[in-house]
């Protein structure tokens, strides 16, 4: 499986969002990586 392809400011604000380690966050797949971000949008409502 190959890292995902962000760039690096945005995979800097996801870690942030997310609060996971870049190295961990590069390494999610990315069907993973859109759950949590669903879970952290339905957090902010």
């Amino acid at each position: 499986m190959k890292p995902l392809q962000l760039s690096p400011e945005t995979a800097l604000k996801l870690s942030e969002q997310l609060n996971i380690p870049l190295e961990q966050l590069m390494h999610l797949p990315q069907h993973i990586l859109l759950k949590k971000l669903m879970e952290a949008e339905k957090k902010k409502e």
